[in-house]
């Protein structure tokens, strides 16, 4: 397909070559060719952008992976945006496999929901659409005031499993923590496998659950006991005695079904700071499960990841390429690369040609 026939351009927003190569694998797949833009830094680490050719009254697909520099991506993202929109594009759609600081979507003691304001920044930078994929939370496509088609990664994940784990049939879903039963028993329930639940104080790694309003400043004895109020606050009415709030403590580790004897497949959405992973797998190779997986959309894989499951008990890391880590896989062999591309490229075919996406998730569940 002739790129200027097409009706729509896809331009890459990284700066770095290992950035650009799930652009080349969309574009290839759709038959055109990548928009001509330099994305580069300044001396001074200023982002600048030219865009090499005419987009006036085009549909524009803007593809931005997320390296370890993520502040650095953002900005390119946001610049390119801004600079196709003053260049009148028609639309310009993001193409964001995993969504930036998605973690930061709940508040936490007295800090903000970045997630919500980025949202704000890509609206004000000029985009008309999303498409990313699995979202931390569902509930962030509210952040938008604009369209967010949110794809799944599950059908290439399952698919691995019945195609590359030997022996799959003998193998048990496990969910590291209560909230990631619901993706568990999903991926159980279509490969019709049992579930495990892992539950304890080795599986938290978000501390500070609570919001501003339950982190009071110093407190001081009021004379009821079991009572403290913080300094600024009234006293109770005589007669009245609230009700002592109960510490809350996390219980020894347990593990919830039998993985005696099975193979272990841990599914989340993103694999980062390994630490729970790792701790994990020690736990289900002392209840027996001979074989550990880990399968997750986003291998983010962080600082020192690669060296910490070389050493682990896990025996293979399964993830996507919605972000770039072909170093972090020379650092570890144990991690695999399923290819998501394919996707990617039909749903930006699909919103070129105004067809319906209900194709792409088909049997889909919502705790996917």
């Amino acid at each position: 397909m002739n790129v200027a026939k097409s009706g729509y351009r896809v331009f890459s927003a990284n700066s770095t070559p290992a950035c650009t190569e799930l652009a080349k694998k969309i574009t290839e797949r759709l038959g055109v060719e990548l928009g001509k833009s330099v994305v580069y830094q300044e001396s001074n680490r200023e982002t600048r952008v030219e865009i090499k050719e005419s987009v006036r009254g085009q549909t524009i697909f803007i593809i931005q992976t997320i390296p370890r520099d993520v502040n650095t991506a953002v900005m390119e993202l946001l610049i390119i945006a801004y600079a196709l929109k003053t260049s009148c594009a028609k639309n310009i759609i993001g193409v964001i496999p995993y969504f930036p600081y998605s973690k930061q979507c709940k508040m936490r003691k007295r800090g903000s929901i970045v997630c919500k304001l980025l949202a704000s920044m890509l609206a004000k930078a000029g985009l008309t659409h999303i498409i990313t994929m699995d979202l931390h939370q569902k509930e962030i496509q509210g952040f938008f005031s604009f369209p967010v088609d949110n794809l799944r990664a599950s059908p290439f994940l399952l698919q691995y499993i019945q195609e590359e784990v030997p022996d799959y049939r003998n193998a048990i879903i496990v969910a590291k923590s209560p909230s990631a039963a619901k993706r568990a028993q999903s991926y159980a329930e279509r490969l019709r496998l049992g579930l495990a639940v892992m539950h304890g104080e080795a599986q938290c790694s978000e501390s500070d659950m609570a919001d501003g309003r339950q982190s009071p400043p110093c407190v001081r004895n009021t004379g009821h006991p079991g009572l403290e109020l913080p300094c600024k606050q009234q006293a109770p009415f005589p007669g009245i005695e609230l009700p002592m709030m109960m510490a809350k403590e996390k219980p020894p580790i347990t593990v919830v079904g039998d993985v005696g004897g099975r193979i272990a497949i841990i599914v989340d959405d993103i694999i980062d700071d390994v630490e729970d992973f790792v701790a994990a797998a020690e736990i289900l190779k002392e209840r027996g499960a001979y074989k550990i997986y880990i399968m997750a959309t986003h291998g983010l894989l962080s600082a020192d990841a690669p060296r910490l499951i070389e050493e682990s008990a896990i025996d293979v890391v399964v993830v996507t390429n919605t972000v770039p880590h072909e170093v972090q896989k020379l650092q570890c062999p144990k991690i695999k690369t399923v290819d998501v591309s394919m996707i990617l490229a039909e749903a930006i075919r699909r919103i070129h040609n105004g067809e319906s996406m209900a194709y792409l998730f088909r049997n889909i569940t919502v705790d996917d």
